[in-house]
């Protein structure tokens, strides 16, 4: 990014969090985070096409020969659909549902794109944006914040990646300001680039996050391969939050990225020939313990992925890395995924499901990471990577240990949370890759050695990030006692001497 792209980026961040102001303390973050990042969308698509339109008009082609043109745009606006359509109604009392009418036209005229897309986001919402008074204000301080010189997203005046880093700016933001919320649809970014330097993609990789929430770490994982020569897969439960992530996959230019809106647990979407799709690379976030997943129909599950067993009804960490593992291409696909640090000793059913991953050779790393990393918990995490090319047939076939990484005392101290720095990030990924061991930092530890340990998996097993205490000369020690209570006993002597003289003795 030039520097010139920074200092304009700079520019759009402050203008874009200044228009939140227009919802702070009334609505919640979790919910205005909706409206902001759509007309980000609207005002990004519009600049971009009222700029082609006028070039064309410069060189005096014909209505009809523009029209033509412009129906072979990236993202066609319907007449009367563009933001400054919309700006010329902002004092209008109805002007939440002619939002809304508008986004229903542009799905309609993009359909293969944006279908769904602005279904879950209602700009007439007594609920989300106040009574019709309030909502017609609001509405219009944010067209009037849009409609600042700063935010004038043509393509001649900004690149497409200052507009893609605006966008995971206010995730990010949004995600500070909503608390335990923030963890249904953004992973913090140094967290995001450590995940995917673990998952190692490559060119031409099928990557797929079954949790994708916002779609930022497909990004992020797309980004390591220094290309565009991939393909992005993305599932999602919650129907605002796959709205985010399919625009968010647009604003980056990542137009063939497939995101499907349903629960993966139980009605996985990203099917081929009736069975899940393979990929190279498989990486999430997804939600801790989740309860109430789905165990009661897991047994009868269509695809089998649980047949390593099913996880109890109240904690769906396993079903996550058993869909995810079942996913990975056999032979060479990886998986990189954020769990609690109970998946690594908990026992009963997810204990014979952990011991058997271990006995088929697909677990290669554990990373213990530091507390308060989230927004959402406070709780210290771990990654796990599984690598199915260690199956056999597999490039790695002969690998037959695990690498044991606690980073969990390597970070930047925040005010409400901390932060994984740059080097901590390059420590963890050089000790992973070159597979070493370093002092009260990391373990290479053999199938044997976890095997011995019942495949418990708790980090301090392997680690011993603790200073041993010396060792006690124990007859050092006990004439160290007699020689205290020796001059203990003279001192009392010596005591009750002064005592009887002062006439106070017994």
């Amino acid at each position: 990014m030039s520097m010139i792209d920074k200092t304009k980026q700079e520019q759009i961040h402050k203008a874009l969090w200044s228009a939140c102001d227009t919802f702070r303390g009334a609505v919640d973050p979790s919910e205005y985070k909706n409206y902001i990042l759509v007309f980000l969308f609207l005002k990004y698509i519009s600049d971009v096409w009222q700029e082609h339109y006028n070039e064309y008009k410069k060189q005096n082609l014909p209505e009809e020969r523009i029209q033509a043109k412009m129906s072979r745009e990236r993202f066609i606006l319907p007449t009367g659909t563009s933001f400054y359509d919309l700006f010329e109604k902002r004092n209008d009392e109805s002007i939440g549902e002619e939002i809304n009418k508008a986004l229903d036209k542009i799905e309609d005229a993009n359909k293969p794109k944006l279908d769904g897309v602005f279904r879950n986001i209602d700009f007439n919402s007594e609920s989300n944006l106040g009574k019709t008074k309030d909502r017609q204000r609001r509405l219009k301080n944010i067209f009037e914040d849009f409609n600042k010189p700063e935010l004038d997203f043509s393509p001649s005046k900004i690149s497409e990646d200052v507009i893609g880093e605006s966008y995971i700016y206010l995730i990010s933001n949004f995600a500070s300001s909503s608390g335990k919320k923030a963890g249904e649809f953004f992973t913090p970014r140094s967290i995001s680039t450590l995940l995917a330097k673990l998952a190692n993609p490559q060119e031409g990789a099928r990557i797929c996050d079954p949790a994708c929430g916002s779609g930022s770490l497909l990004i992020t994982a797309a980004n390591e391969i220094g290309s565009n020569n991939y393909s992005l897969f993305g599932q999602e439960s919650t129907g605002a939050t796959y709205s985010l992530a399919r625009m968010n996959m647009f604003l980056h230019g990542i137009d063939s990225a497939r995101i499907e809106w349903c629960d993966t647990l139980n009605n996985p979407q990203l099917i081929e020939q009736d069975k899940l799709m393979q990929f190279d690379i498989v990486v999430a976030n997804p939600p801790f313990s989740l309860d109430k997943w789905g165990e009661e129909s897991a047994k009868g599950d269509r695809f089998n992925r649980f047949h390593r067993g099913v996880p109890p009804k109240s904690k769906g960490d396993f079903a996550f890395i058993s869909h995810m593992i079942e996913t990975a291409k056999r032979g060479s696909g990886r998986v990189a995924v954020i769990v609690p640090h109970g998946v690594l000793f908990r026992g009963s059913s997810e204990g014979k499901i952990r011991e058997l991953l271990i006995k088929e050779n697909l677990l290669d790393a554990v990373v213990g990471l530091p507390p308060q990393l989230f927004q959402s918990t406070g709780i210290p995490v771990a990654i796990l990577v599984f690598d199915r090319s260690r199956e056999l047939g597999g490039k790695n076939q002969d690998r037959k240990d695990v690498v044991f990484i606690d980073a969990s005392k390597d970070f930047e101290t925040g005010k409400n949370q901390n932060k994984l720095r740059d080097e901590d990030v390059v420590k963890i990924i050089e000790t992973y890759r070159n597979r070493k061991a370093i002092d009260k930092y990391s373990h290479i530890a053999s199938i044997e050695e976890i095997e011995q340990n019942d495949y418990n998996l708790n980090i301090p097993r392997y680690v011993k990030n603790f200073d041993e205490e010396e060792s006690i000369d124990l007859k050092a020690t006990i004439a160290e006692v007699k020689q205290l209570e020796k001059e203990l006993s003279e001192v009392s002597k010596e005591m009750d001497g002064f005592l009887n003289e002062l006439g106070y003795g017994k």
